[in-house]
């Protein structure tokens, strides 16, 4: 339960890619190597240990949690909590910027979890003023969640519109919320903002889905990561580090000119689930070849067709084809003459840990 605020199995069917559909070679290879083919069986033997015994599996030792929340079986330091910010962009209705079924099915699972966030920041109303929702919702729901562990936040705005965050005047943000008159991106955009801006302060790093996405519907030309230039730059969020999850794909060779940014790093997670270790490679070799210690290895084991294609069958195969794509990068350019033996080392453990432990700050 609560395993994201924007489940995506319950849209509108898709084109489902060959490696994520149920008769996967590697979904298949998952069930036999984790559960010895009997699922159900495993789920029982293990009880609420059953998540640590998939990444004892995964050989996996610490994994970001994309979560509304944290439930029993999830212990830290294996689970490290990342909640959902988006509906917080949204405190005034959606109708007008609804264009699709998608997003009609996802704004009311968004209304559902801001609704939540009043509750627990103690609100019962939408506040008078911009600056009262900022403060007692806002900068409440974020302080709660840094109190409960959270190590950064997820925005999967690409769900929900383009990534291209405006810098608006505050006067403008002002207005739409006041009067539901005007611009709203401004208001969305002053919010994520002022979001992004708290989130440096309590040293949470901000989390984007970037590239494709799930959905019939979903845009992928705006969830290209170069549309977050502009907030890379901006000397406000300097002290925010932003997390670009998935490499970007297909954006993945444009985006690696972004690493160059101080606060900017990428994790190639999702890619390892979709793609194959050679096309994956090609991507890692680039970023390890321009800015090596802004790269980490993720999966994003996520439940895109349960009971089948769960994320311990998912988590699998991107963590199979992820080690196996960071190995063919660092072997070409072992055989090119870039690195040495010794260098190729050094460079997986920055991309496999280290690179994360020190973004994170975990022990």
């Amino acid at each position: 339960m609560e395993y994201d605020a924007l489940p995506v199995e319950n849209l509108e069917p898709q084109s489902d890619q060959l490696l994520l559909r149920p008769t996967s070679p590697d979904i298949v290879d998952a069930h036999r190597q984790i559960f010895g083919g009997k699922k159900s069986d495993a789920m029982k033997k293990y009880g609420r240990d059953y998540a640590v015994h998939v990444l004892d599996e995964l050989n996996i030792e610490t994994m970001l949690a994309n979560r509304v929340a944290l439930g029993p079986g999830l212990p830290s330091p294996r689970f490290l909590w990342v909640p959902f910010a988006d509906a917080l962009m949204y405190p005034l209705p959606v109708d007008p910027i609804i264009h699709n079924s998608d997003q009609k099915a996802f704004f009311a699972l968004e209304d559902k979890l801001l609704k939540r966030y009043y509750a627990e920041s103690g609100v019962t109303a939408k506040p008078a003023t911009l600056d009262d929702y900022l403060a007692k919702v806002v900068r409440a729901t974020l302080e709660r969640h840094k109190a409960a562990g959270a190590v950064a936040e997820k925005f999967e705005m690409a769900y929900l519109r383009a990534l291209d965050l405006g810098n608006p005047a505050k006067a403008d943000a002002e207005k739409y919320y006041a009067t539901g008159a005007g611009d709203y991106k401004a208001l969305q955009d002053y919010i994520f903002r002022f979001i992004a801006s708290e989130c440096g302060r309590l040293g949470m790093a901000v989390h984007f889905h970037t590239g494709a996405g799930g959905g019939g519907y979903f845009n992928v030309t705006g969830s290209n990561p170069m549309l977050l230039e502009p907030l890379l730059n901006d000397p406000a969020l300097r002290k925010t580090n932003f997390v670009m999850l998935h490499g970007g794909w297909p954006f993945e060779h444009q985006l690696t000119g972004l690493l160059t940014k101080p606060n900017a790093y990428f994790d190639f997670s999702a890619q390892t689930a979709m793609n194959t270790p050679h096309e994956v490679a090609r991507a890692i070799r680039q970023w390890l070849e321009y800015v090596p210690e802004k790269v980490m290895y993720a999966t994003d084991a996520y439940p895109f067709a349960p009971p089948d294609a769960g994320w311990e069958e998912l988590g699998y195969a991107a963590d199979k084809t992820g080690r196996e794509a960071l190995g063919i990068a660092l072997t070409d350019m072992l055989r090119d003459g870039e690195i040495t033996r010794e260098r190729a080392m050094e460079l997986a453990r920055w991309v496999l840990r280290d690179n994360a432990r020190k973004l994170y700050g975990i022990k």
